[in-house]
């Protein structure tokens, strides 16, 4: 009873009034979805109750790696922490000299950003130094010269350590940025090697003598892995790709427990330039493990030579009369399972999207290494008769087999959200727009906010137009929603004392 004096007190114009207001709040929220779905490419109010709301519920994020469907053994890359983003070395970076410093040259634009050339230089101080270089006075001028930002500086500070020895580092620097051609830096790389094979065999007579000598081998061993590795893709800039992979096999083998440098993406590379690609099968087997992180080059490699195999036959009509073969299926997941490992690739291999020179570090599965890859691979893709044709009729594909949100994944661990962010940094924006992860539909509350806003301005609009009429529906709904209360009211007031009930209503 008391909910329906409440009621009857109510007149047309707070109708009117309620309806408008919930339009306009519901408008409010509808606009400020959209522009942080548009910024962030996630909803917020989503965002907010899976990170925050859920754990105080407890529930358990739909996005971890609990995902059934996981399968070669992508189970233990599942363990990984999707909010880091590793930032990796490219391991088909370019020569500055020759290479980077040519095309700011000619287009007066800068390839590598700060932060890019800021990651080598700390690259360059982990592996070219160590404590003990202060007693030798070579290794001390060109300690300080990989922290000088500067490059000329850099440049005179090794060529004054190499008046006073043969210093390998000395040598590396003047190929990676003074050498204008490949054929200058192959030399200098040579000069470097006479020089650190030289300091590699003393310090490994006397690595076992102490920590020091231990961590001046450790960088003797580094300087040499770097030079012969350089000096094997000098090869194959120059057209020698057999001679490249002689050199890439040894130094695999001469060194194999160093696979951080990942020395096999090189040695891809070039075995499908000879398109020998029996010995590419043989790399893959090796390389695509359970237990080893995955990349694109080896995703989109593995999926190219599936592709191969029926790619010069298919035909997308013929495949949807009578349906997918054994072969085809396997290529098509192949293709799926790479677009879900890096889906920025394709646009670059079917040419959808720009070029532009791949940076020196790159964030796995994000633009920067979809950049790097279609940039020394998409001839190989060229090479086969279809590959192109088959990859454009099927990658989209890959978004309707993944759960909704995108970003829980299939076949690998959810998306880094973070991935975007870090591409921005790596890549010059200024000429380049870094390629975001697709999203398949809008998220379910902006759709859900725009029906509220659109219910509640038609509803507003007929209060307005229909005042009476739409108060009686309003109160026989209230009454209808206030009935168990008013229930419970009223069997309040049969049991308390007439007294007591008149004090409470009247508070």
């Amino acid at each position: 009873m008391f909910f329906l004096m409440f009621l009857n007190t109510l007149t047309p114009k707070f109708y009117v009034a309620l309806t408008g207001t919930s339009s306009l709040i519901s408008g409010l929220i509808l606009i400020f979805e959209w522009w942080y779905f548009r910024k962030y490419g996630t909803s917020f109010i989503e965002q907010v109750s899976v990170s925050h709301l859920r754990p105080l519920l407890g529930g358990v994020d739909s996005s971890s790696p609990s995902n059934s469907n996981t399968s070669n053994g992508e189970a233990d890359s599942n363990r990984q922490s999707v909010s880091e983003c590793k930032v990796w070395r490219n391991p088909l970076n370019l020569f500055r000299g020759a290479e980077y410093n040519r095309y700011t040259w000619v287009t007066g634009r800068e390839p590598l950003t700060y932060y890019d050339m800021n990651l080598s230089a700390q690259d360059h101080q982990t592996f070219f130094t160590c404590d003990s270089d202060h007693l030798r006075p070579a290794d001390a001028i060109m300690q300080k010269a990989w922290r000088e930002r500067n490059p000329q500086a850099r440049i005179s500070a090794a060529h004054e350590a190499l008046e006073l020895e043969d210093c390998a580092t000395a040598y590396i620097l003047l190929a990676e940025e003074e050498a204008t051609t490949i054929m200058e830096a192959e030399r200098l790389f040579k000069q470097a090697l006479k020089a650190g094979e030289g300091c590699y065999r003393r310090s490994q007579q006397l690595q076992h003598h102490g920590t020091q000598y231990e961590a001046q081998h450790r960088r003797d061993t580094n300087v040499l892995v770097y030079i012969k590795r350089r000096l094997a893709m000098c090869s194959r800039k120059l057209g020698r790709t057999r001679e490249a992979v002689k050199m890439m096999r040894d130094l695999m083998k001469e060194f194999p427990l160093l696979s951080m440098f990942n020395i096999h993406e090189n040695l891809l590379e070039s075995l499908l330039e000879l398109q020998n690609y029996a010995d590419v099968q043989a790399v893959l087997a090796k390389y695509d493990d359970i237990s080893l992180p995955k990349s694109a080059t080896i995703c989109y490699t593995a999926a190219l030579l599936k592709a191969r195999a029926v790619s010069d036959k298919f035909s997308p009509e013929a495949a949807s009369r009578r349906g997918l073969s054994t072969a085809e299926m396997n290529a098509v997941e192949a293709i799926h399972r790479a677009v879900e490992f890096n889906p920025h690739v394709p646009k670059y291999l079917l040419e959808m999207k720009s070029l532009i020179l791949p940076p020196e570090h790159i964030l796995k599965r994000g633009d920067s290494e979809a950049i790097a890859y279609a940039f020394f691979h998409l001839q190989h893709w060229k090479r086969v008769e279809g590959a192109l044709n088959l990859l454009h009729c099927t990658w989209e594909g890959t978004f309707r087999m993944i759960p909704y949100p995108l970003e829980k994944g299939h076949l690998f661990y959810p998306y880094p959200i973070c991935t975007e962010t870090a591409d921005r940094e790596l890549l010059p924006t200024v000429f380049h727009e870094v390629s975001v992860y697709p999203k398949k539909e809008l998220p379910f509350f902006i759709l859900f906010t725009a029906g509220l806003c659109s219910f509640t301005a038609m509803l507003a609009l007929l209060t307005h137009q229909f005042p009476e009429l739409m108060g009686v529906f309003a109160k026989a709904f209230l009454s209808t929603l206030f009935a168990p209360l008013n229930f419970i009211m009223e069997k309040v007031e049969s049991i308390l004392p007439s007294s007591l009930w008149h004090q409470l209503t009247r508070i």
